[in-house]
């Protein structure tokens, strides 16, 4: 599949299941091998990601409807937890502030890099599982969450959470989406 297939069928996939068509193995080897492959500014290494499965996904879903008190709907919540798992999204900060030591010049810009880096490895892993059949949204309760979180996994403080994507089995596929004109968000000069 090349990159624009992938970047095509990556969709916000909400009716998955526990059912994966690969082992929790492949999907652990895909998100480091895509985790190696990311770049970012100055090298920096700057994602970091914790990968559940099982009960420890459901905990976490169960996690975030208690941590807002009822003040989301439990429903919209048992949409992630019916996935088989869920990849959080993190950058280090101290590896953030170690660059922006050595580098002082561009320290105001190392956070908006880590950001940057962690939304291509977003992408990324989003689009690499969807070419394993397997159907992903990208969900942001954070920094709701990110107390809970880091607690309940044993996270260390340093590690600021961007994002948490729920995958699973693809039960159905989302409606199609209404084609944009071409160009309407692209500018070319020449």
């Amino acid at each position: 599949m090349s990159i624009l297939d992938a970047l095509e069928k990556r969709r916000s996939y909400y009716k998955i299941s526990k059912k994966l068509p690969v082992s929790q193995k492949q999907i652990g080897d895909l998100v480091c091998r895509v985790t190696e492959l990311v770049p970012d500014a100055f090298n920096m290494k700057s994602a970091r990601i914790v990968l559940l499965f099982g009960a420890q996904h459901d905990l976490l879903w169960d996690t975030v409807y208690n941590v807002f008190g009822g003040k989301v709907a439990r429903e919209k919540i048992d949409i992630f937890k019916s996935g088989a798992g869920t990849i959080l999204c993190f950058y280090d900060a101290e590896t953030v502030k170690n660059m922006q030591a050595q580098f002082p010049r561009y320290a105001e810009n190392f956070p908006v890099w880590a950001n940057q880096a962690g939304g291509m490895l977003q992408i990324s892993l989003w689009s690499a599982l969807r070419e394993l059949n397997i159907g992903a949204s990208l969900q942001h309760y954070n920094p709701v969450i990110d107390d809970a979180v880091k607690k309940l996994f044993k996270i260390p403080e340093n590690y600021v959470l961007l994002a948490q994507m729920p995958f699973g089995g693809i039960v159905e596929e989302p409606q199609p989406k209404a084609p944009e004109t071409p160009g309407a968000r692209v500018r070319i000069i020449s």
